[in-house]
């Protein structure tokens, strides 16, 4: 059985990975709006990472006998500027997920819940990721600048992206 304080940080960083679920899909419908099917592909499959990420956490709760108090998820901006914006929130949320996930990292350590422990290893490994991927994309924003061509190829590129992991 899980204990009382870690049931509820975990329901709250369900609720947290929801947000980015739909965060992402905020973005991907950007993207679509101003006809970039790549980075639309992108969002809307990080998206479905996202509320795996929530269901993986979900799963967890009810195998240890906890209970799943599912919250109200925040609206999520519907207005960018451009996909460097957009790349920009995304790493910067992100690593405020990083913080949330080492938060309960330190939660479980504290409460000597090392099943909890052993489930935020993989996390603490999936934001690493996570930072990555969206830095990359970024810095080729960057590179890229006011270049049409550029942000095109870039497009092109990350309409690749298929259903990954979750």
């Amino acid at each position: 059985m899980i204990g009382e304080k870690m049931q509820d940080v975990i329901n709250k960083q369900i609720q947290a990975e929801l947000y980015s679920s739909y965060l992402y899909l905020s973005m991907a419908a950007y993207a679509h709006a101003n006809n970039l099917k790549g980075f639309a592909n992108w969002m809307t499959v990080q998206a479905s990472e996202e509320r795996g990420h929530a269901m993986k956490f979900f799963d967890y709760l009810i195998e240890r006998g906890g209970t799943v108090k599912l919250m109200a998820i925040e609206q999520p901006p519907v207005n960018f500027k451009s996909p460097l914006e957009i790349f920009q929130k995304t790493l910067d949320h992100e690593r405020k997920v990083t913080g949330l996930i080492n938060k309960l990292y330190k939660t479980a350590v504290s409460e000597d819940d090392v099943a909890s422990q052993i489930l935020l290893q993989w996390f603490i490994t999936e934001q690493v990721e996570e930072e990555a991927n969206a830095t990359e994309i970024l810095e080729k924003l960057k590179m890229i600048g006011d270049k049409p061509s550029g942000l095109l190829y870039l497009d092109k590129e990350l309409k690749k992206r298929g259903a990954g992991k979750e």
